[in-house]
């Protein structure tokens, strides 16, 4: 067996898998290469089974996105550490080794992100992840070389080192860690599980590292455009869900209370610049996150850190402040 897993989570991607997935094969000679299929209706499966022999297809019962849908596959996969990489990602000669060599260089790191470029504009960091993932106290996500819509130059600024979050785009995890967290909270379907996730570890005192000498380039918006409702949405709600989760009991209401002040005010913003569905979207993830609390109460952390934040408010210092970098934080 060997030592890495390289999953790809697929829903209809076919032409995606035609782009990248030879790339993936050429670099990773020392993975196992799986294809993780959310109940793809397109050919995806018989194009994998004609053209790559070597790559392993688990088939999944219905769409169940992206954390369930993970949690699922995972359970089929045996090999130490594990790579979940998105469909819409180039990766690069020699991606892997620098993951692997840091993940033995100390126990202790559970979870690690590679550096994240732009597929489109190689010279700058993509918007999923970049240099590696940050929250505010109120749980609003940055990353070093993305703040909101500003994305960095790459000059290998940012170095290995300790993150908070790493972007679920490129996430690599010892498998029994992803199996000590009890894997993605397949309530929220798709995005922010990854930073729960690292959240969860985090509080159980897991490194999350990213590592500046391994290289990814991303699409990104793939499967979501970044403007779709249905993305704010499930990034709004699943916010939410994730702070009632993991902040102390005791700050409990003041931070969400805020944080609901500050979406409410994020709604506005897409009213006046014409995006009244993004409006209603926040409004929307505000009413199921109220629906899911009795949930959410029993899997709220018992001994969460403090310190979870790098800084108090990222939306007053980017938009009132005008701290567009993450060196200027």
């Amino acid at each position: 067996m060997k030592q890495i897993a390289v999953v790809l989570l697929n829903w209809n991607g076919l032409n995606l898998l035609k782009q990248f997935l030879p790339i993936v094969e050429k670099f990773s000679a020392q993975a196992a290469i799986y294809i993780a299929d959310n109940a793809s209706t397109d050919s995806s499966k018989e194009y994998v089974q004609q053209h790559f022999k070597s790559v392993q297809w688990i088939q999944l019962a219905d769409n169940f996105g992206y954390a369930k849908g993970y949690n699922l596959a995972l359970e089929q996969i045996n090999e130490e550490y594990i790579c979940l990489l998105n469909t819409d990602i180039e990766v690069s000669e020699n991606w892997l080794q620098p993951v692997l060599s840091l993940f033995q260089s100390d126990a202790s790191i559970g979870i690690i992100q590679p550096k994240i470029l732009d597929f489109k504009n190689k010279n700058y960091f993509e918007y999923a992840g970049a240099a590696g993932g940050f929250i505010d106290k109120y749980g609003f996500p940055f990353c070093r070389g993305r703040i909101f819509d500003t994305l960095e130059e790459n000059k290998n600024q940012y170095q290995t080192k300790p993150i908070f979050w790493a972007s679920g785009a490129c996430f690599f995890i010892r498998n029994r860690v992803f199996k000590q967290l009890n894997g993605f909270d397949a309530a929220f379907f798709a995005h922010q599980e990854e930073i729960d996730l690292c959240w969860r570890a985090f509080n159980q005192n897991i490194k999350t590292y990213y590592c500046n000498e391994s290289t990814v380039y991303h699409i990104g918006g793939a499967t979501l455009k970044k403007s779709n409702p249905k993305k704010t949405f499930l990034n709004f709600r699943n916010s939410l869900c994730m702070l009632y989760k993991n902040v102390p009991k005791d700050k409990r209401f003041s931070i969400i209370f805020k944080r609901l002040c500050l979406d409410g005010l994020a709604g506005i913003k897409f009213f006046i610049s014409l995006k009244p569905l993004h409006t209603f979207a926040i409004i929307k993830a505000h009413f199921a996150y109220y629906g899911m609390l009795s949930k959410l109460k029993n899997k709220a952390e018992q001994n969460p850190k403090t310190n979870y934040f790098y800084t108090d408010n990222i939306v007053t210092a980017y938009f009132l402040k005008g701290k567009k970098k993450f060196n200027e934080l």
